[in-house]
């Protein structure tokens, strides 16, 4: 195998406004248009696939494997709005879909082609379409496209009647919309071209020139972003403007578009909420006095704090999540220990719940567009489960499946366990873990097993099934995830616990999780494998630097690793919309918390496990460099050279990858090829370079 790359090193200084001196000598890597950037990215990749070239015929094996368990020429379960019927289907070998209506009452003999993706998107190495939404009046669709990866947008219009575009074009937004009801306004939300945070909400008429357009809102606290939306009920446009731990929403009248935006309820720091509406009143769920959330109701034209009532108490063990509302019914979801619930309120004031007879699943509102119906469309999926659609009848509670997605070939969901676990992390407190395996898997150590986890922003990681999964699980993996502090499946604490001057709980959490697995003969730290993409990529970053001893291999997709930098640069993302999330490094407190656990300059002189890690060229939310300067230093800084080094630049596509869904297979199969080679379970006929 030929040398590994070496990038060269120039001296750059980086000077903290409290004095703090560091040196970067990678800095120069972030000068994306340089050719020789370009071509030291374009050397790692040559040699990532040279050093993976023994597993080809294995990344062909897998690769047909996981497509071949999808069902190609497969499509959605149509649901209703107004007039029609909607759902997305796709034809057999190609990568997008295509969005499809037809009038309610009718079959396929009717059907629609609204977006033909597959044609839209050829000559496009990278290709992300924003299905949008349709006027008031049914006959226009506004559509975004992004064809970088940069998450740049042009919003354009089609006109259903006619099939044709209308000459009217919205280019380089956040492709965020919302109609107004005259079915001729439009909203839309605009980023700055540098720091990429949405900042402004235009009015945009059609048939104008978009050079016109009104600038209804404009956000000046730059800790803010914007968005815009139309209630479910369609009278209401609603201005967002959010931070991590504050909102503030401003209405506009469908009906009438040209108003001003009136204020729903001023921001004020630690304030969330945010509303439905329905009749002659505001649903506004809220963390008012109470951390895991509760609801609250107001009339339309009182709409402050003040007249807030509650319907729906705060509790101390329960998150409320989010609400759907009906004409006879309310609709909740939350979490508990972990898990989803999915709770019902009749007219009379009467509560029940859905039982999903698992230990460990996920469930989820689906589409539910009506107000005077009984029925509630939800979503059901588990790690052994492939993800189900259900017609819920609210009064017989009786529950229709709709449909189940399919998985070709010889899946049995009976041939796998799933178990939820208890860590318990080094501060005492019980982290969960969800785990699958095929039956006959042995608790003894032997096996290897992929442990994943995310841990910031309050996102939490659903276990959900996935059909890829498969490819390691009948190869004897085991797959788990780590409900790591820093997501929110525990509650608003759980979030809170992991993040600011606690973000270490989330890296103690999860290599607490590691350990437990490892206690319990489930793998051992010759076969553990982690994994984490974005803020769980420094999640990577951080476990391979505080314990490179307890894993074999890591894997960090589009990692947030170089903290401190990033935090301190105000013209790039990830920074002043964040400092809720990661502190204000400009403080001296924030700033040394960070430099203590920041990836990249906790790089030292140790041995590190083997590592994989995929960058974006075009990424908008974490800048390529920053895994390209991580691995620059860790091959500098490293003790071992003997294992495992590569970083793999996805050069046509931004943070979440390839758009087609043949191009994210072939990731996929490279990856779990990565695992699989690390683990010996190459098969001898696929161990031969080509």
């Amino acid at each position: 195998m030929a040398d590994e790359p070496i990038a060269k090193r120039v001296p750059h200084e980086l000077k903290a406004p409290h004095g703090h001196v560091r040196q970067d000598p990678y800095f120069w890597l972030r000068q994306r248009e340089e050719s020789e950037v370009i071509e030291y990215l374009e050397s790692e990749n040559a040699y990532h696939k040279e050093g993976m070239a023994d597993t080809v015929d294995l990344q062909k094996t897998l690769f047909e494997e996981i497509k071949g368990r999808i069902k190609q020429d497969d499509s959605s379960v149509p649901y209703r709005e107004k007039s029609y019927h909607y759902y997305t289907r796709y034809r057999e070998g190609e990568s997008y879909p295509l969005y499809c209506r037809r009038p309610n009452g009718t079959g396929p003999e009717t059907e629609q082609i609204m977006l033909d993706v597959p044609a839209m998107a050829k000559g496009h190495e990278f290709y992300d379409l924003d299905e949008g939404e349709i006027s008031a009046d049914e006959t226009i669709l506004a559509f975004s496209v992004d064809t970088v990866g940069r998450r740049f947008y042009d919003i354009h219009f089609k006109d259903l009647t006619t099939g044709k575009l209308l000459e009217d074009t919205i280019a380089s937004v956040t492709g965020d919309h919302a109609w107004a009801n005259d079915n001729r306004t439009l909203f839309y939300s605009r980023q700055d071209p540098e720091t990429l945070r949405s900042f402004q909400v235009f009015r945009h008429t059609l048939g104008t020139p978009v050079a016109d357009d009104v600038l209804v809102y404009e956000e000046e606290d730059e800790t803010y972003y914007v968005y815009v939306y139309k209630t479910k009920s369609e009278r209401f446009i609603v201005i967002g403007s959010s931070q991590t731990i504050s909102d503030e929403l401003r209405l506009i009248d469908a009906d009438t578009p040209e108003q001003e935006p009136r204020i729903f309820a001023p921001r004020r720091r630690n304030l969330e909420y945010d509303i439905d509406h329905f009749g002659g009143q505001f649903y506004v769920r809220t963390n008012k006095d109470a951390v895991n959330f509760r609801l609250m109701s107001c009339p339309l034209d009182h709409t402050g704090e003040e007249h807030w009532v509650e319907l729906i108490p705060h509790r101390d063990d329960t998150y409320l999540s989010e609400i759907e509302v009906f004409k006879d019914y309310l609709v909740v979801t939350q979490r508990k220990d972990a898990l989803i619930q999915i709770r019902i309120r009749n007219r009379d004031g009467e509560w029940h719940s859905l039982d999903f007879g698992e230990p460990v699943y996920t469930a989820w509102l689906s589409t539910n567009l009506q107000f005077d119906t009984e029925l509630l469309r939800i979503g059901f999926s588990s790690l052994r489960t492939p993800d189900s659609l259900f017609d819920y009848n609210m009064r017989s509670r009786e529950k229709t499946l709709l449909k189940q997605e399919p998985v070709l070939g010889s899946f049995d969901s009976s041939d796998y366990i799933t178990e939820r676990l208890w860590a318990t992390a080094r501060d005492g407190t019980r982290v969960p873990i969800s785990i699958i395996y095929r039956k006959g898997f042995a608790k003894d150590g032997t096996a290897p097993l992929m442990l994943y986890a995310y841990g910031s922003y309050g996102h939490s990681t659903n276990p959900s099934f996935r059909s890829p999964n498969l490819s390691l699980l009948d190869r004897g993996f085991a797959y788990a995830i780590a409900h790591v502090r820093g997501g929110q499946e525990m509650g608003r604490q759980w979030y809170d616990d992991g993040k600011l001057l606690k973000k270490k709980n989330t890296f103690h959490d999860f290599i607490d999780c590691a350990e437990h697995l490892i206690g319990a003969g489930y793998t051992s730290p010759e076969r553990l494998f982690a994994n984490g993409g974005s803020a769980g990529g420094l999640l990577m970053g951080a476990v391979a630097n505080m314990r490179p001893d307890l894993f074999k291999g890591l894997i960090a997709d589009v990692p947030f690793v170089d903290v401190v930098t990033t935090m301190l640069d105000d013209t790039i993302p990830l920074t002043t919309s964040e400092y809720d999330e990661w502190g204000n490094p400009n403080e001296e407190k924030f700033y040394d918390y960070m430099l203590s656990y920041s990836p990249y300059d906790q790089v030292g002189k140790k041995d590190y496990p083997n590592l994989l890690v995929i960058a974006g060229l075009h990424d908008s939310q974490v800048q390529y460099w920053e895994p390209a300067k991580w691995v620059a230093k860790l091959r500098h800084e490293r003790s071992n050279k003997d294992k495992l080094l590569f970083l793999k630049t996805e050069m046509s596509a931004g943070h979440g990858g390839p758009t087609g869904r043949f191009d994210r297979y072939r990731d996929l199969a490279f990856e779990f090829a990565f695992l699989l080679k690390l683990a010996g379970k190459i098969p001898a006929a696929e161990n031969t370079p080509p």
